[in-house]
């Protein structure tokens, strides 16, 4: 039995022998691709697909309920969107075209790059009273990015204050070419809300799809993307796919990255039942093994036995690239072992074994000592959310996190409801669940209270911040701070005996607030600081008082007898006390 499985089994684990990984460059490639691009012939038109995008509450959603006659905001936490919503819509016009809705919120700039680079046309969304925000120009750089067209929708011209020049000036300013201002970018002023401009919109939109011709070849095996995903307790692990290439049926084997499945059911963004999906058709499939990430490709495989070949083979060549970065990592710290093993062979044989081993000792003893003396204090988290994309934006956020003063811990997180295998992590590091727009089964929050473990619901992601932020302040310890609490100016030196000592006094008038016996002085002369200290003594006429108010005259004493007073020196007198600390730390928000 190998040293290495002994430490596995006394860890509480049983360890599990598995083959060393190993891919020959002979070796077939058994990997799933995208299929060769198909004959001209073969294509039919399909729906467009349009992302708007834009800055949190400048009106996407709205927008979009106004194009689908809902209402899709109202049902929406904080009024802001969180997810990548997919809709297929059809227009007055009679067109059909594939809507994607990407969060706003400065926390969720992966899904939009996700957004533009799956789409044929970027509707950005500018509010006329607010203009071109960060998240808009964020917006504009994924879509130029993804080299797809603009049509920006001028929104809430409606409101009081609202600018339509001024945000086509602020749109031409980040490069935006207008078509009034001499460029080729279509322009709509629009109120969502009031359904003012839409027919206008949606012509734009339709003539630019036109221009685009876009079209799909709706044979063969099925070629998609994976826009959302989650975990449900009756249906297990959904995902929202938008299909590019071929027809998805029921009973179909897909393969997205290291996770695959057969399609057991689909539904369309009315939660109907549907039997098959064309290109340019977002759909909710179920039936995944496991939970593929947002933005993999999916790919349609003919059999089981051929997912699991391309999952395997994926798996391995991922265990191989692991074990080379791995590798390179333990031989950068071999050689600073050496390097450092080097020094200390070198000392050893310049002055002995013995003293060498008397300095390591000393140098362990002082940093247990300095580890005992401060010890960061600890916030322990765990994280679960609705769907791979809020967890993926929390993730991001919680990475930005730095510290010295109190130390941040992820120990888990996942998608899905909170289960009692989270309570089990949390409970050892006193850590506190974070749950994100997902339940708490009864039986768990029973769990949680019995262990101690706080568990904390949130459906708005700044809030989530806020509530994490409030728990980090919390547990920093107090720092001191100066707080003034007078001013005398020093108006001649005395100079008093005791026994044989001659000690100056400097005679002073309180000129702001009061003075303290027990509080610290500063000694100012000029712009330099000559003495920070106590007293020894403070006197008002002939009688030792604790404390001046202001306009009095009064005789201290400094603690150092060599500091000699001078006409025109200034006296601070402070004392520390002891605020609360509040971690620097901006999420975003």
């Amino acid at each position: 039995m190998t040293v290495i499985t002994k430490v596995v089994q006394n860890c509480g684990r049983r360890p599990q022998i598995v083959a060393n990984p190993t891919l020959k460059e002979s070796e077939e490639d058994k990997d799933a691709y995208r299929r060769p691009p198909p004959d001209p012939s073969c294509l039919v038109k399909r729906p467009p697909v349009v992302t708007v995008m834009g800055h949190v509450d400048h009106g996407k959603t709205t927008l979009l309920d106004a194009l689908r006659h809902t209402n899709v905001v109202a049902s929406e936490f904080g009024g802001i969107t969180q997810h990548i919503g997919a809709f297929s819509v059809k227009l007055s016009s009679g067109n059909q075209v594939t809507f994607l809705d990407t969060p706003g919120h400065a926390a969720f700039s992966s899904m939009r790059e996700r957004g533009a680079n799956v789409t044929d046309i970027v509707v950005l969304v500018v509010a006329a009273d607010d203009g071109v925000m960060d998240q808009t120009k964020e917006s504009i750089k994924y879509a130029r990015q993804a080299n797809v067209p603009i049509v920006v929708a001028i929104n809430k011209i409606d409101r009081p204050g609202a600018d339509v020049e001024m945000t086509k000036d602020a749109l031409l300013a980040n490069g935006i070419q207008l078509e009034d201002r001499g460029g080729d970018t279509i322009a709509v002023p629009i109120s969502a809300l009031k359904r003012i401009g839409l027919e206008a919109l949606v012509e734009s939109i339709v003539l630019q799809a036109e221009l685009l011709e876009v079209s799909a070849d709706p044979k063969g095996p099925v070629e998609g993307v994976v826009v959302e995903c989650q975990a449900d307790l009756n249906r297990g692990i959904l995902s929202t796919l938008l299909i590019q290439r071929g027809t998805l049926k029921k009973g179909a084997w897909l393969v997205a990255g290291t996770a695959y499945g057969k399609i057991k059911g689909m539904l369309n963004d009315q939660r109907s039942s549907i039997e098959t999906a064309s290109p340019a058709t977002p759909v909710e499939v179920f039936g995944w093994k496991d939970m593929p990430s947002v933005g993999d490709l999916v790919l349609e495989v003919e059999s089981e036995k051929r997912a699991r070949e391309v999952v395997e083979y994926r798996q391995k060549k991922l265990e191989l690239e692991k074990m080379k970065d791995d590798l390179k990592a333990i031989k950068e710290k071999e050689d600073e072992h050496m390097k450092e093993y080097g020094e200390i062979l070198k000392q050893r044989r310049e002055i002995g074994w013995f003293h060498v081993r008397y300095a390591l000792a000393k140098k362990r003893r002082e940093l247990t000592k300095k580890d005992v003396e401060f010890e960061a204090p600890r916030v322990s988290i765990v994280v679960k959310g609705d769907v791979e994309g809020s967890i993926e934006a929390i993730l991001n956020i919680i990475s930005s996190y730095y510290s010295n003063e109190c130390e941040l811990d992820l120990i888990h997180f996942g998608v899905g409801p909170v289960t009692d295998n989270d309570v089990k992590l949390a409970e050892p590091y006193n850590g506190i669940i974070y749950a994100f727009n997902v339940t708490v089964p009864t039986s768990v929050s029973s769990t949680a209270a019995s262990s101690n473990v706080q568990i904390r619901l949130h459906n708005v992601i700044y809030k989530m911040f806020d509530d994490l932020k409030e728990e980090i302040n919390s547990k920093m310890p107090p720092k001191d701070e100066e707080q003034i609490l007078g001013q005398a100016d020093v108006i001649q030196e005395f100079v008093i005996t005791e026994g044989k000592k001659k000690i100056p006094v400097a005679g002073c008038r309180c000129t702001k607030g009061i003075l303290k016996k027990d509080a610290q002085y500063r000694l100012k002369r000029g712009e330099e600081y000559i003495f920070d200290g106590k007293l020894t003594s403070m006197r008002h006429l002939k009688n030792e008082v604790d404390q001046i108010k202001k306009d009095v005259d009064c005789g201290l004493r400094l603690s150092d007898t060599q500091i000699r007073v001078q006409h025109g020196d200034v006296l601070e007198c402070y004392q520390l006390v002891k605020v609360p600390q509040k971690v620097d730390w901006d999420p975003g928000f």
